[in-house]
């Protein structure tokens, strides 16, 4: 038993990138502030560390598309008949938007209440004069305007599927395609729908097999990801915007303990507690890598054999809720929107009425709709929410600093809540194997 604890490649898995996390944090803030260029051993480290994150990014990435794909298409002729797939379609978009506007109001309620963005006039000057907006980061930014919700629906039918496939800001029109294959596969003849349900249950079996080879990789991975963002930027980058910092951790910790405990409980009718530690996993892949579209295939995984909810129902629900259900983010864009116009309000005079809070909140759900699972993705969107309320496009730079490591926890919370969209469909679909020996 002793020598079963001190190996940690018999620890279980969670507890293996619990405590690559710990490791990666002692040694990047133990080199923060080291110059990489002028110290050998920091050099190294980083260069090391860049190389393994980047190496497990790419094999995550790499099973992405045919992992949705399969999943997708699978899932769909599992469903069988029409109504089945009307009826679980309509019950998992109307989880999202739920759980989606309450996010947005929990971040709202907070935000306000706290008011992160009331600083004295001299504080905002100090901060607005040490904000970091290079050229290249305007370049990636400018020209966001309400225009760019258009967008979202004609990500939704890309003219190119194949080049949809290879950007991973179009994982929408990638989505929207396999489930109009899926679908139309059921109105093949008997023979040939036989043949295509064999082809892509194969083609989702060995993506599976493939995923679960390079999840046996993911402590090492999750070390060689964090490490360097916090030999870069250590904790104390984070004080001066210390109110805005707490005031988005404590809304997305609400929204994933209480809001989401809830609706696993009193909806789905799951012990929350037990989903929480389930889900153990999935939550430090998604804060390690932030981005949901590359935690899917340890998702995927994870909600089948831990959960127990059926393939027919997670190959369904998780790949779309990887692209459309976010609620993390949708939650931090209005927190963000309102954040700043509280500080340039303390600055210029600039207040933010009701009317102005609600357009945040509607914009706020719909931006957050397709936003690609990728890193710092929901900037973007951000851009368009300001551009509408008459904040400058410069004024993002506010949270620059701090977007890393927040955007590794919305993206937490994103993920966690496409797994209880997972549990609570399949409960309501009748499905008697999830967390059956709790019932």
């Amino acid at each position: 038993m002793k020598l079963k604890m001190l190996n940690p490649l018999r620890w279980k898995f969670h507890w293996q990138i619990l405590a690559a996390l710990f490791l990666a944090a002692i040694s990047g803030a133990a080199l923060n502030g080291v110059d990489p260029a002028e110290n050998a051993l920091a050099g190294g480290f980083l260069a090391t560390c860049t190389f393994i994150g980047d190496l497990f990014m790419n094999a995550l990435k790499m099973v992405v598309v045919p992992l949705i794909v399969s999943s997708i298409i699978g899932g769909i002729m599992s469903l069988g008949s029409e109504r089945n797939f009307g009826r679980m379609g309509l019950k998992i978009l109307l989880y999202y938007a739920v759980t989606g506007l309450l996010a947005i109001c929990v971040g709202l309620i907070a935000v306000n209440v706290i008011r992160p963005g009331n600083v004295d006039p001299a504080t905002a000057e100090k901060i607005i004069g040490q904000q970091e907006v290079s050229d290249v980061f305007i370049a990636k930014f400018e020209g966001r305007n309400s225009g760019e919700m258009v967008d979202i629906f004609k990500r939704m039918l890309p003219p190119n599927i194949f080049h949809a496939a290879t950007d991973n800001g179009q994982l929408l029109g990638l989505i929207c395609f396999s489930l109009l294959f899926g679908y139309f596969i059921g109105k093949l003849p008997e023979r040939q729908r036989e043949f295509q349900k064999n082809l892509w249950e194969s083609i989702q079996g060995v993506m599976m097999l493939v995923t679960d080879l390079i999840i046996r990789f993911a402590p090492i991975g999750v070390f060689g990801l964090v490490a360097p963002v916090i030999m870069r930027t250590g904790f104390e980058v984070f004080q001066p915007l210390a109110w805005f910092l707490v005031t988005v951790l404590i809304s997305l910790g609400f929204h994933l303990f209480v809001t989401l405990g809830l609706l696993l409980k009193w909806v789905g009718k799951i012990n929350p507690a037990k989903h929480y530690k389930a889900m153990a996993p999935v939550f430090l892949m998604a804060f390690s890598t932030a981005s949901s579209a590359s935690t899917l295939p340890v998702t995927l995984e994870t909600v089948e054999k831990d959960a127990g909810v059926s393939n027919r129902t997670a190959s369904f629900t998780l790949p779309l809720g990887a692209t459309v259900n976010m609620d993390g983010t949708a939650l931090y864009e209005c927190v963000v929107v309102i954040f700043i116009a509280q500080f340039y309000g303390a600055l210029h005079g600039f207040e933010i009425g009701f009317a102005q809070q609600f357009t945040v909140v509607l914009l706020a759900l719909l931006t957050s709709v397709g936003v690609a699972g990728i890193p710092s993705a929901s900037l973007v969107a951000i851009t368009v929410i300001l551009g509408v309320v008459g904040l400058p496009l410069e004024a993002v730079g506010l949270v620059w600093v701090t977007d890393r490591i927040l955007d590794m926890c919305r993206t937490a919370v994103n993920v966690f809540s496409d797994t209880c969209g997972a549990v609570i469909i399949g409960r309501t679909e009748g499905e008697t194997g999830i967390y059956a020996e709790t019932d």
